[in-house]
């Protein structure tokens, strides 16, 4: 029985080979393996930007999917998110498999809510859509950059608690070796203290930061993917209120036409395909890719798909939002129809001025 070996392209961190690992498992059978090829990107290179200062959209996409057109490798796996609305000509979305979940979450050292956030507190965040929903919920925050992969980025957050702490267990050592022994002297033993720790918890203390956070945002399919979700406490945000980026959550594959069926059949979750089509459709006619803040967030409801957008100036000020039940049988036409009444409603304005606007040079990350 001769096998045949689909080659994927995958970015090299650790959160997209989880991802890649997923798409390899589902699509692997007896009479075919999967061999995941790491891929590095302009995204990955360019380590002292923002997101939205690498150009235009697909600093995370390119790389992967010229070697997929040169026929060096059979398919790709992208977060959909990072993806540009239009895909080259060569290539097909050959595979959506069943999205994980779309929102944002909040995490604090001390597990608060963005209604308990302090006054002028910091929040971490490399998103300008993130950037405005937080401001325009709570202006009084200060947003501040924050890049790196999710690892990184939870560490950034813990790093200053838990050094502290470590500082105050290690006086407190020393100052009962002086002292006459305590018998629950022992819940104040730094190794001990160190062993109880979960492994990022243990990462994070090593960690030097130049900025204290008081609280992060990230996808929380993100944090699940990336294996730490259930070690740190954290608050989901909405997504019909605080509106995640389109295709937030979604895992695509693309491939030359002529190999996407295989690709199709063994890993397409039809609702998945028909929400992130609703949602990257809007994208596209809204026209703002990653240079303005929009949120697009579609979830299938019976015959229709509940859309709800949310287009806001960078300092969450301004915005034009709505939420529209889209007939599921003509859900790309009605998205874009939804889309163009957005546009003439004012959200139009609000891209070109963001486009326009030059964000300062953010503070250097990793």
């Amino acid at each position: 029985m001769s096998t045949r070996t689909v080659r994927l392209a995958t970015r090299g961190s650790s959160l997209a080979r989880r991802q890649a690992n997923a798409v390899k498992s589902a699509l692997e059978t007896r009479r075919r393996s999967v061999e995941l090829v790491a891929v590095e990107t302009r995204g990955d290179q360019i380590q002292d930007e923002l997101i939205h200062r690498l150009g235009r959209t697909g600093a995370f996409v390119r790389s992967l999917d010229e070697k997929v057109m040169a026929g060096e490798l059979d398919g790709a796996v992208h977060s959909m998110k990072d993806m540009p609305t239009e895909v080259p000509e060569e290539l097909v979305v050959a595979g959506l498999p069943e999205r994980a979940p779309p929102n944002d979450v909040l995490l604090t050292p001390g597990n608060q809510s963005l209604s308990e956030l302090p006054s002028e507190a910091v929040v971490g965040t490399s998103s300008l859509r993130r950037t405005a929903q937080l401001l325009a919920t709570r202006p009084d925050l200060t947003v501040k950059p924050l890049r790196g992969n999710v690892d990184t980025r939870v560490e950034k957050l813990l790093a200053p608690a838990l050094q502290r702490e470590h500082e105050h267990r290690l006086e407190s050592e020393s100052e009962s070796e002086s002292d006459s022994e305590d018998e629950d002297e022992a819940e104040d033993d730094p190794q001990e203290w160190f062993e109880s720790l979960s492994p990022i918890e243990q990462r994070a203390l090593e960690r030097e930061v130049d900025t204290e956070y008081d609280a992060i945002v990230l996808a929380e399919a993100g944090l699940q993917r990336s294996g730490i979700a259930h070690h740190i406490d954290y608050h989901q945000l909405s997504p019909a209120e605080f509106v995640p980026a389109p295709a937030q959550g979604v895992i695509a594959v693309t491939a030359l036409e002529e190999d996407a069926e295989t690709m199709h059949n063994a890993l397409d979750h039809p609702p998945t395909r028909i929400t992130s089509t609703v949602e990257r459709s809007i994208l596209s006619e809204l026209g703002g890719g990653c240079v303005a803040p929009i949120g697009v967030y579609a979830r299938l409801r019976g015959g229709n798909v509940n859309t709800v957008v949310r287009v806001l100036s960078r300092d969450g000020t301004e915005e034009i939002a709505e939420t529209r039940d889209l007939p599921v049988e003509d859900h790309p036409s009605a998205a874009r129809e939804f889309a163009a009444d957005l546009r003439e409603r004012g959200a139009a304005r609000l891209i070109e001025r963001a486009k326009r606007d030059t964000p300062p040079s953010p503070s250097r990350e990793e």
